[in-house]
């Protein structure tokens, strides 16, 4: 399996057409990986391979407005780069939850539970202009 993740880099694409042929192609290859990094990094406790999937396929949509097939072949290549890395496991676990399971929106998630629990005094302190 490694041989397949230490490929000779292909020759630029020479259209768009055939550019977005390798995006699919990678999307495909990254799908294909998921059970695979499930596996390695523990993550069935807090996502799944669906999910996994479609945080893939939003960063991929994040730059479909580009046109430029050198641009895109780039930008491949640091893919195709990423998924080695993670595959071979050179992330650790929290890399992965925070990039591709949590995601843009950060791990702190404020649900109106943070202040349950203190008392009136801490609220109070925590309120005020402290720093």
């Amino acid at each position: 399996m490694a041989a397949v993740w230490r490929s000779k880099v292909p020759p630029n694409s020479a259209t768009v057409e055939e550019a977005r042929k390798r995006v699919f192609e990678f999307f495909k290859l990254a799908s294909r990986s998921l059970p695979k990094v499930m596996d390695i990094y523990n993550l069935e406790d807090v996502t799944n391979v669906s999910q996994l999937r479609s945080s893939i396929s939003s960063q991929i949509r994040k730059n479909s407005h580009i046109k430029d097939p050198k641009v895109i072949d780039m930008l491949l290549f640091k893919g195709m780069e990423e998924l080695e890395n993670i595959v071979e496991h050179s992330k650790q676990r929290h890399h992965i939850v925070g990039q591709y399971v949590v995601g843009q929106q950060g791990l702190v998630q404020d649900l109106g539970t943070k202040d349950q629990g203190i008392s009136p005094f801490l609220k109070n302190f925590y309120g005020s202009n402290y720093f």
